[in-house]
């Protein structure tokens, strides 16, 4: 699932791409994609607005338009967005275009068909994009509020990070890289961790998201922004997906769990468990 990294990357591509343009019409072939309004007005909406802005929210995708209505993107397992003009090759997966003045479209796919987009004029309609928690990267995102939110909670630090109403935007690569990095083990108690701990994994949260932002994102599996580039963080994973093998930091070999159902990496050496 794209986190916040490969999500900013489809936004600052598509920003690059669509803004000021004018939707002349929108072609959609899997209804199932489209969460609110209906198909139909879905198209009518849409038809004659112009693009005002593309922002991300979380691991929504933000397009402001200019007759008031937000387009709201959740992209999940293997959403993408695409540019292309018309005479492109369709993908099988792509299932909505919306068709520009200019000619070009920008298309939506999705292999698994879990995408889901909501055009609103009220954002609180948009799924659970108004009930998400702060963005890590934001300035108001600081160490006092991490510390005072971390101490009231008594779950495994692993699930906390991929919980979207504590944090938003994180997901199962960036959270294992950033508790590597704070050497942090995944099962520990929220609230057992010391301040000196706390502090680094609020640093290491910031960097490793930075540092998939500089990259353009993970490509493990889909990925690929708006104009079908794949991101290159992969090749500078720590611990993510690589069980089995040495450590970066020590000679210990990485191991692999489940924490509420999702693989989890770590180095048994650089992150013991604590109670």
């Amino acid at each position: 699932m794209p986190e916040l990294p490969e999500v900013q990357t489809v936004v600052d591509t598509l920003a690059d791409l669509v803004l000021n343009k004018e939707i002349i019409d929108v072609e959609v072939k899997q209804e199932e994609l489209i969460a609110k309004p209906s198909v139909k007005e879905f198209k009518s909406i849409l038809k004659g607005v112009k693009i005002d802005r593309v922002r991300r929210r979380g691991k929504y995708i933000v397009v402001e338009l200019s007759n008031g209505y937000y387009l709201v993107t959740h992209l999940r397992m293997t959403g993408r967005f695409f540019y292309a003009s018309k005479e492109t090759k369709v993908d099988k997966y792509d299932y909505i275009f919306f068709k520009f003045k200019e000619g070009d479209e920008l298309r939506l796919g999705s292999k698994r068909k879990f995408t889901k987009t909501y055009l609103v004029d009220d954002l609180t309609e948009a799924g659970s994009l108004t009930k998400i928690g702060p963005e890590p990267l934001a300035d108001d995102f600081i160490l006092d509020w991490f510390k005072k939110a971390l101490a009231k909670r008594r779950g495994n630090i692993k699930a906390l990070l991929l919980n979207q109403r504590f944090l938003a935007g994180l997901g199962n690569i960036y959270v294992d890289e950033a508790l590597f990095l704070a050497r942090v083990h995944p099962l520990r108690i929220a609230n057992s961790l010391e301040d000196k701990e706390v502090k680094m994994l609020y640093k290491s949260i910031r960097q490793v998201l930075s540092e998939g932002i500089e990259h353009r994102g993970t490509t493990k599996w889909d990925y690929v922004d708006a104009s079908g580039q794949g991101g290159s963080y992969q090749n500078y994973l720590r611990v993510y997906d690589r069980a089995g093998k040495k450590c970066p930091s020590c000679d210990a070999t990485i191991e692999r769990i489940k924490v509420g159902g999702r693989s989890t990496h770590f180095c048994p050496k650089c992150q013991p468990r604590k109670e």
